[in-house]
């Protein structure tokens, strides 16, 4: 019997225009209107998703690639996704949201009553995307921290949060209505935590939860994996997603785990998968012989989206030369410049580029265009011999996009065994560990 696999949904442009500079902009949604989100989660839940996670980055970027940023919405425009969440919550009874947080610029109490209350709302199905982000340090009159100190603040901001969301005792709330007796602040955590980067005096203004929400957390750093095997529930990876290497990174999560004085376990890994879902394995092959050779306006456009991405300028450089010394600021993520420069930092740009343009076939592992019952035998295959958790789609949350995907997808994932036909109750977290 296959071994059944969690599956969440990215939307990796987070709450902006969904479906810009495809046809899928024809079908008239309004990204800045709820509607559009509400009818694709309830699809994603239909399908039987755990979680879909949001995206998002605070600021349009630096000035030199505020334009490439906008220009085709590559990093922005952007709208809250926490303000997005109740509304996909008022549209669903079991799917999971997350939206992504920066620990960098929202202050940690206010954050934790945040969440606290989403919680609160949501029985239990609310996340946190915990992002180290320092690229927006200049809108809140800070100064950027270097990658590995933006982590020190992030434990430092989540450990603050917990201990508010724990500053209620769990007798503090006595609920006598004969008395009218609602709770007893003596029984409450006033105490200050003083740390580095925060001063924050509880207790939280928020009734105690349960359980705390599920913290999610990107980042392929040793740092980052670092981070998710002490503080995390899920680890939203990126790697090559052969048996070998997705067996190699949870091992190094669990060895973090292991570190941190959790059980084994306790940390979800799910690799992040952009599949394209074709009708025919002759479609697949088509598809993958055309991008081998992509002109230099293709490799414009893919040039433009890494800019975005790294928040440096790449359309300005000689395509045959190699990346100059010193490109990218500390600022800028390692997994990130890794994606683009691979094991070969002194290639031309133009051969990197074309890397990155180029499509592989599910069928022989070398990309993610197929058809479904490929994608079913590579997730079955990870399943059995790397023991993995599951898979984030990514795409953008639009009704389009995510039946383009799903429809092929979800039955014969479902025929496999390999993903859930109903949820149990007891919210996200439950979700994660049912299985």
């Amino acid at each position: 019997m296959p071994r059944m696999q969690h599956f969440g949904w990215f939307f990796a442009r987070g709450f902006g225009p969904q479906g810009w500079g495809r046809p899928d902009w024809d079908w008239g949604y309004d990204w800045t209107r709820p509607d559009l989100y509400q009818q694709s989660v309830r699809t994603l839940e239909q399908a039987g998703l755990d979680l879909v996670i949001a995206e998002d980055a605070i600021s349009l970027g630096n000035p030199s690639t505020l334009d490439l940023r906008v220009r085709q919405t590559y990093g922005g425009p952007k709208h809250d996704p926490l303000l997005l969440a109740p509304y996909l919550f008022a549209a669903t009874q079991h799917i999971g949201v997350v939206p992504t947080v920066n620990a960098g610029i929202t202050p940690p109490y206010l954050a934790a009553r945040q969440a606290s209350t989403l919680a609160h709302l949501s029985g239990g199905r609310f996340g946190l995307n915990v992002v180290t982000d320092v690229g927006s340090a200049r809108h809140v009159g800070a100064a950027p921290l270097p990658h590995d100190a933006a982590y020190d603040r992030a434990e430092e901001w989540l450990g603050v949060i917990r201990h508010l969301w724990h500053s209620w005792g769990e007798d503090a709330v006595v609920a006598d209505t004969d008395t009218w007796h609602f709770a007893d602040g003596e029984r409450t955590d006033g105490s200050r935590r003083q740390g580095t980067y925060f001063d924050v005096t509880g207790p939280l203004n928020a009734l105690p939860l349960a359980d705390d929400p599920v913290i999610v957390s990107p980042g392929g750093s040793g740092r980052g994996l670092a981070f998710a095997g002490t503080h995390s529930d899920v680890q939203l990876a990126l790697a090559p997603l052969d048996a070998a290497t997705v067996r190699g990174y949870r091992s190094r999560i669990a060895e973090a785990s292991a570190a941190a004085g959790r059980a084994p376990g306790a940390v979800r890994t799910m690799f992040v998968v952009k599949p394209e879902i074709v009708s025919s394995a002759a479609e697949a092959d088509r598809l993958v012989d055309a991008s081998r050779h992509p002109s230099d306006e293709d490799l414009l456009v893919v040039a433009m989206g890494q800019s975005s991405d790294l928040e440096t300028d790449l359309t300005t450089l000689d395509l045959d030369a190699p990346l100059p010394a010193g490109l990218f600021g500390d600022h800028v993520s390692a997994g990130t410049i890794r994606g683009l420069v691979g094991d070969t930092p002194d290639a031309p740009l133009r051969a990197l580029l074309t890397r990155k343009a180029r499509k592989g076939r599910l069928a022989d592992r070398t990309g993610f265009v197929g058809t479904a019952e490929e994608f079913a035998d590579f997730a079955e295959e990870l399943g059995d011999d790397a023991d993995n958790d599951g898979f984030i789609l990514s795409g953008d949350l639009h009704p389009v996009a995510v039946t383009r995907m799903l429809a092929d997808l979800v039955p014969v994932l479902r025929r496999r065994g390999l993903l859930r036909r109903e949820f149990g109750d007891g919210g996200l977290r439950a979700n994660l560990a049912d299985f």
